[in-house]
Formats: C-alpha cells, structure tokens, sequence
C-alpha cells in the first residue's frame, strides 16, 4: 500500500475495485466501513453484489475480465473532459501524450460493449472520482488474478497519477495483502528476480553486496524460476528436488490434476509445514514447523507496517521455529550461520542489508511498530509514499495498456463464466481453519452461487446438488441461487477439497508474474443425471 489504514477514517472518497473486502479482507473492511460512517463516498466496482456494495454510493457492476476497459475510458473522459490534475501530471510524471493517445481510443462507448455497462455511467463514474480529492483506491485480487493482471495495476497506477492522487494521506494506490506477512516475505527477497529490499539479482554490485554478506564468492545475475515454472520443471526433469514451505500447493494451484501429477513426479519432495494438508501427501519428507504464535519474529502488513511476534505457547512435539529449521539444514550442508535468535537475524541482517529497514531495529518494535521505508534510527517510518510527488525513480510513468479478454470466454459449449475467491468463515485450503469445529458449524459445506436467472433457465433450485464442469473437471456441489450473482456467472472458493473451485480453473498466467487467471475460466452446469 501506498498508504496507511489510519488514513481510511478521514477519507473523503474511497473507490474499491475487484475486492470482497468484508470477505476477504474483514478487518481491512471495518475500516472502510468507519470511513462510511464518518461521510465517505464508496465506490465498488465489481461484478457481483457483494456486501460491501451495500454500504455503497455507487456501484459498478462490470463484466469480469473487463477492468482496464473501464479503466482506459475513465481516463479518457477525465481527458476529454479537462477533469484530470494538468499541475500533477505536467511536474511529477512523464510519457502523458502515450497514455492519452491511448486511452483516447477508448470512449465510454467501446468499453460499455466491453463492460457491460452503459457508457452513462462511465461518465458519472469519471466526473465522480475527479470531483473529490483526494480519492483513495484499493484493490486486490480481482485485478491481479487475470492473465493481464499486470496491466489491470498498471491501469489502476496511471489513474490515480493522472487524478494527482499520489503522494498525499487519504490517496494512493492500496492493494490488500491476501495473507499474513505476504508483504513481509516479499520484503526479504522470497522472489525470484530481488533480493531483500527489491534489490534486483541482475546488478553486479547487489550481487556482490550480498554474496560478501552471505559469505559467498558470487551470486547467479539472472532471475530464478516461478512457481508454475518449477512445477513444470518437476515433470520434464529440469527441477528435480522441490522445497515447499507453507504452501498447500495441491489445493492453491489452478488445475488441481495437474498439479497433482507435477507433484507426483518429483524426484525429492520436502514440506515444511505446521500441519497435514494435500501436500503433505506427496512429500518424501516432511518437516514439523512451528505456528506464527509459538516463534518470535516479525510480521511486517499490508501498509509497509513491521510489527512483532511475540511467543504465546511452546510448539507441539517435533516442531521447530522456521528460522532453527533452516539453520540446521545449512549447517548439514556445512555453513555455520551464526544467528541464533529472530532478533538476531533481523539486527544483524535484515537491517542491514535491506535499505528500507535499516532504521528498524528491534528495540524499536515494542509499540505499533514502524513503516517502511524507515533509513535511518532517527526516522519514524514513512506513513504514505511519494509525498510531494517524488517517485522512487524520480518522475511517474505512465504505462498504456490495452484491454486483453481472458484465456477462456464463455461459448455455446461452456456458457458462463467460473469466478472464484474466499468466504469470510474460512481461511485458504482450510488447512488451520477446517480443524475448529466453530467456523465448520458456520460454514461446512461449498456452494456454487449463481443468479436467480440463470437458475430458473436452468430449472435448479436452491440447496440442489448440481455439476459444475469446465475443461479440466468437474465437482458435484449444492447451488446457491442469490441475487448477489449476475447472470451468466459462477461463483465459487476453493477452501473445501472435494469442491475445490481449482478442479476447475484454468492454468493460464500473466505473461509476466505467472500469476494464474483464478478470476475467469468458462464453465457450463449440469443437473445430476444428465450429460
């Protein structure tokens, strides 16, 4: 996140796009939800109905898929229309004339087609948002989980530069960090192309920096493989030992039979994980590790915030703090790391080679911890990026992008569309949350949600055990017929196993962050008992 969560509470105009956020994001909501309270406008640009629209001023009901449709008209109107901050973009940002050659090919007509919805409400939208300032965005992973997921951020990048909201509280570009410490594990370089602190592997001198630090003689100077690539590595020989660590990878993964069969090929499988889960299952080893609260540590949230973990019970039998886990493993394989302790590892280490954190000690995590980038002991961490409309790289680039339509589109012989993501009672693969007998009683079983329309055309009723079939498989699941659904969409999660969304969605990515096309993927119902 460009910015902080105590920001939401006197936002003036906040704008959600492709986020079940009172889902997904609960507490991240309450927020929202405050800033409401408080007078906030809410813009919610979905597809479905979701309950955060409830609380909306405007709701956006968009095709899925369609996001930087709307996003390229926004801009034009803003444009076409002199809407947009002229000061901002003339001082702070470059490549201007590309973005509006463009976005000026995108008028609310064309994307209406696109979008599916009128070319009216794309203007409201428009003088919407460019008549309060400033007005703060949030996403998550309605925009990245597309195979233009890139471009959708960068489409929702060139927007806020355009309307001049960087760099100021209550503004920004916000997306929500789906899982506990995601953005703390980024923050220390478990990506294949940076080292901690987004130091790219491809520069000579953050290659020796860190290969003097780790007591190397060099480091390799090109980018490491991608999930979807090691798994494909396992079946034609190219990765033949795979470490897997805390990751449910036969459940998380589109196209669970084919992960399944990546999984099963390989020549050494190793689980590092807290309990049994699918995985697990294809492991040749497994190894015991501790719970978030029975290890100290550091988590570090969606806002950049850096925060302790303190333990609260010892770990069970066998299990051991990750960080000990992976000392050992390197001191069988002959190097004497000398870290003894989590706190040890980031004084000694984290914060001193990650530019960032070099401010961030210890001794200064005992209240609400501190923000990222924080440079220096003297600094009090940074609570919104950009501030004056400085960049990291000096001047905001805008990035134009075309509209691409997902991998698969409905068709004659799978006519709707499958979108997937969480429901509030439960967390991922159910890995932790499937062992409390209170969130079962709450929510037990999946269901396939559609619109009432499609139901009726159908002839399914609510409750009923239904086949929902794409490509790669099929599940039997119970229908749930509800408004909150458009018509000619599916809507399903992947927390329960055998109706796991992900037998169904299609292994399809982002060019460029392989990230997987979770949102879309063409399905058709079947009623039990036909073909």
């Amino acid at each position: 996140m460009t910015n902080s969560f105590s920001e939401f509470a006197r936002a003036k105009m906040i704008m959600v796009i492709g986020s079940n956020m009172v889902e997904a994001h609960p507490v991240a909501a309450t927020f929202v939800k405050n800033a409401v309270l408080q007078g906030a406008q809410l813009i919610v640009v979905d597809p479905r109905r979701h309950a955060l629209v409830d609380l909306a001023t405007l709701h956006v009901p968009i095709r899925v898929g369609s996001d930087i449709a709307l996003l390229n008209a926004l801009m034009h109107v803003l444009i076409a229309e002199n809407l947009y901050d002229r000061t901002f973009v003339e001082s702070c940002t470059i490549d201007f004339d590309k973005l509006a050659e463009k976005v000026l090919t995108y008028p609310p007509e064309r994307a209406a087609a696109i979008c599916g919805v009128s070319a009216e409400t794309i203007r409201d939208l428009a003088r919407r948002i460019a008549s309060v300032k400033p007005m703060m965005l949030c996403y998550t992973l309605g925009i990245t989980e597309h195979t233009c997921g890139k471009h959708n951020v960068q489409s929702v990048a060139n927007l806020q530069m355009l309307l001049g909201n960087l760099g100021m509280e209550c503004g920004g570009v916000n997306p929500l960090r789906g899982q506990n410490n995601v953005q703390g594990a980024c923050d220390m370089g478990a990506l294949p192309n940076v080292f901690p602190g987004y130091l790219p592997v491809t520069d000579a001198g953050n290659r020796a920096k860190f290969a003097k630090a780790w007591g190397l003689d060099s480091l390799p100077g090109a980018p490491g493989l991608m999930i979807p690539q090691m798994m494909e590595g396992l079946t034609t020989g190219k990765v033949r030992a795979f470490y897997v660590f805390g990751e449910n990878l036969a459940n998380t993964e589109p196209d669970i039979r084919k992960v399944e069969h990546e999984l099963a090929a390989a020549e050494f499988l190793v689980v590092q994980d807290i309990f049994p889960n699918e995985t697990t299952r294809f492991a040749h080893v497994v190894l015991p590790a501790a719970a978030w609260s029975e290890n100290e540590g550091t988590f570090t949230n969606s806002e950049r915030r850096v925060s302790r973990v303190r333990t609260a019970s010892l770990p069970p039998g066998l299990a051991k703090p990750n960080w000990w886990i992976f000392k050992e493993l390197a001191k069988r394989m002959g190097h004497a790391w000398a870290a003894d302790s989590a706190q040890a590892i980031w004084d000694d280490e984290v914060s001193v080679l990650a530019p960032q954190l070099c401010g961030i000690k210890y001794h200064r995590l005992e209240g609400d911890g501190l923000q990222w980038p924080c440079p220096d002991d003297s600094h009090g961490g940074t609570c919104f990026l950009h501030k004056d409309g400085q960049f990291t790289c000096g001047l905001g680039i805008f990035t134009p992008v075309d509209w691409t339509p997902p991998a698969e589109e409905a068709c004659a012989d799978y006519p709707l569309v499958l979108s997937t993501g969480r429901r509030l009672a439960h967390y991922h693969t159910r890995t932790q949350t499937g062992r409390c007998e209170g969130l079962n009683d709450i929510l037990g079983e999946e269901t396939a949600d559609i619109s009432p329309h499609d139901a009726a055309e159908l002839s399914i009723r609510d409750g009923e055990t239904i086949r929902v079939r794409s490509r790669r498989g099929d599940v039997r699941i119970k229908a749930r017929v509800t408004s909150r659904i458009p018509r000619g969409l599916v809507w399903m999660s992947f927390h329960f196993r055998d109706t796991c969304a992900n037998w169904l969605t299609n292994p399809a990515f982002d060019p460029s962050t392989l990230t997987a096309e979770y949102k879309a993927c063409a399905v058709r119902i079947e009623k039990i008992g036909t073909t």
